[in-house]
């Protein structure tokens, strides 16, 4: 035989030079809960080792992070109830807890890279990601609000924007609100095929932002498409992101893989919440090793084609690096 594959799997040293993929801390964006209050960290019961924290106690775990080598922070709100309404209007109040968020990271961190979340559902009493009119999701005057909570979000600071609504239309629309202000610096990264999946749950759980009725699916993708991506993906690019993202990860490795061969932009991937607590309770049941098994989906969402992956495990895979 000629041919012998096996020569190049021989030794450690012969296999770290044969390696086709890598995953390293900057491939990294890890996405943290916040809440109202004082001195608080609690831990989400669906996503073990995943915690919501107030504001104080959030700055004290990015300090940690960074001092890991993490750089990347997508930082999503739970408020109370209170506060939300129709219009989401505590999404864009520059004194609420989300936006002064922002702000003290980027104040105490400056180095650190933010990304922001722009949907309405956090702050919406109807948990919805837009407008709710008789029983429907309304999409064109929902770019308004989104535009809103853009600025908001980037007169405090934001790097980098995430509109995870899946309006029609609303990068171009936060593109030109964000220009037309001067934040010609600050990123889309858009959720360019966010799929209606059921890997969402344990977020919801976290952020209480379930929908009130119905579902998402006149807005969020149908599980079974994949060339449709390709049509939200030519919006995006056309309307300015700067990244486009798919969300889920690991059920959605085709399409991935798909968008990094037909697109120049840096493609991201969601490594959801769901995908987290599978691992997590399998690895508590003594079914899986935890950490390999948080390895090995990581890089096979490299491997598919990810620049960057939002993911629940940065914190841990940070920590395993330096233990080695």
């Amino acid at each position: 035989m000629t041919r012998r594959p096996r020569r190049n799997r021989k030794s450690e040293a012969v296999r770290r030079m044969a390696e086709e993929t890598t995953l390293s801390l900057n491939n990294l964006i890890f996405p943290m809960f916040l809440i109202e209050g004082e001195n608080q960290k609690e831990e989400v019961s669906s996503m073990p080792g995943i915690y919501r924290f107030s504001l104080d106690q959030l700055l004290v775990e990015i300090g940690e992070c960074m001092d890991l080598g993490l750089r990347a922070f997508c930082l999503f709100p739970s408020i109370s109830e209170s506060l939300k309404d129709s219009m989401a209007t505590e999404g864009h109040n520059p004194e609420g807890l989300y936006i002064q968020a922002i702000k003290a990271v980027k104040e105490k961190y400056p180095e650190a890279c933010v990304m922001t979340d722009v949907a309405m559902d956090p702050y919406s009493s109807d948990g919805h990601d837009g407008i709710v009119r008789d029983g429907q999701i309304v999409n064109d005057d929902t770019l308004e609000v989104l535009g809103k909570m853009a600025l908001a979000q980037a007169r405090a600071g934001a790097d980098i924007i995430g509109p995870s609504d899946m309006m029609d239309g609303r990068v171009a629309y936060i593109r030109e609100m964000l220009d037309d202000e001067g934040f010609t610096d600050v990123s889309i990264m858009s959720y360019t095929a966010k799929y209606a999946s059921a890997f969402y749950g344990p977020f919801r759980d976290a952020l209480d932002s379930a929908p009130k009725f119905g579902d998402k699916k006149t807005y969020q993708m149908n599980p079974a498409n994949k060339r449709e991506a390709l049509i939200e993906a030519d919006l995006d690019y056309a309307e300015g992101a700067d990244f486009m993202m798919v969300k889920p990860a690991l059920a959605y490795l085709d399409v991935i893989h798909m968008l990094k061969e037909n697109y120049e932009l840096p493609i991201t991937a969601y490594n959801v919440s769901g995908e987290y607590a599978m691992i997590k309770a399998a690895a508590e049941k003594g079914w899986l090793d935890g950490e390999k098994t948080m390895h090995e989906s990581l890089l096979s969402i490299r491997r598919a084609g990810a620049d960057v992956i939002l993911t629940y495990f940065a914190k841990e895979f940070a920590q395993m690096i330096a233990k080695k």
